[in-house]
């Protein structure tokens, strides 16, 4: 059984990420958190001495999220697959990514699938201050769906890479499987310096090409550029329906999270983009 953690916060954005994991996965046998977290506008005694039902107090926050999280799973019901997906509806007092984390570990969750507005800018116009967080804080791949993005079958998956990831804590097995969903192809984009590849990155390379040999995959060395512009430029000759990359210390992705401005951004707007977690 696959486990995903939708978290909604009711908007249309959240509606079509949720539409989008459920054709996704309609033939597969899933366990769907719906995951909604709040934090009242201004404290009251309740919270801060503990949880109103802890003080035997009604929680009309929890209780107001619950019935929309129900209300969710009754607009949602005609685009699952009720022989394989199963809903549990979860209303929380905390941020969303405490939560995530929380839940995650708690049920032992495969992945966490989310919207975004899909503007260009900064990280969090981006993708959302929230999704942002969840993605910093996450130890599982987090899977980010553009608003504006009609559901292609991830036929083809982007994964860029320097060949200095230890794919070993990369989360490669969880890239791997999910690829067998749609039997897609991976198509591994490497934007070569003019100094060459060093041990280190011939060692990672060959062990990333043995954990592919029974995957369909295609590797690419680009010329020495920036990576967006290597992307766009990629995506404009091969059909993308998804981006992975690697949230590792120092890597490309790590400086988006840093950088003020994104510029050029693309593809990172156009297609869903799933961010793989590092194990340090």
């Amino acid at each position: 059984m696959i486990k995903v953690v939708l978290p909604t916060d009711f908007s249309e954005n959240a509606f079509h990420a949720i539409a989008y994991a459920l054709k996704l996965l309609h033939n597969h046998t899933c366990r769907f958190y719906l995951v909604h977290t709040y934090t009242p506008p201004i404290y009251r005694v309740d919270y801060t001495l503990g949880s109103p039902g802890q003080l035997g107090l009604p929680d009309v926050q929890r209780n107001s999220a619950e019935e929309a999280l129900q209300d969710t799973i009754k607009a949602i019901r005609p685009l699952s697959n009720p022989a394989k997906h199963t809903f549990v509806s979860h209303a929380a007092f905390n941020t969303l990514a405490e939560e995530m984390d929380s839940i995650s570990h708690k049920e032992g969750i495969d992945f966490i699938v989310m919207g975004t507005q899909g503007a260009t800018g900064a990280m969090e116009i981006l993708f959302g201050s929230n999704t942002v967080q969840v993605i910093q804080k996450s130890a599982v791949p987090v899977l980010v769906i553009p608003n504006d993005f009609e559901y292609e079958p991830p036929r083809n998956i982007l994964f860029p890479t320097d060949y200095e990831v230890d794919y070993q804590k990369a989360h490669l097995d969880f890239l791997l499987k999910f690829s067998k969903l749609e039997h897609s192809k991976l198509h591994i984009l490497h934007i070569s310096s003019p100094e060459g590849l060093d041990e280190v990155q011939v060692n990672q390379k060959v062990g990333l090409e043995g954990k592919l040999l029974e995957h369909n995959h295609e590797f690419y060395d680009l010329p020495d550029q920036e990576l967006i512009a290597a992307i766009n430029a990629f995506q404009e000759k091969q059909s993308i329906e998804l981006l992975v990359m690697v949230k590792n210390k120092h890597s490309f992705l790590e400086r988006l999270f840093l950088e003020p401005v994104i510029k050029k951004i693309g593809l990172y707007s156009k297609v869903p983009f799933m961010i793989l977690p590092y194990t340090s």
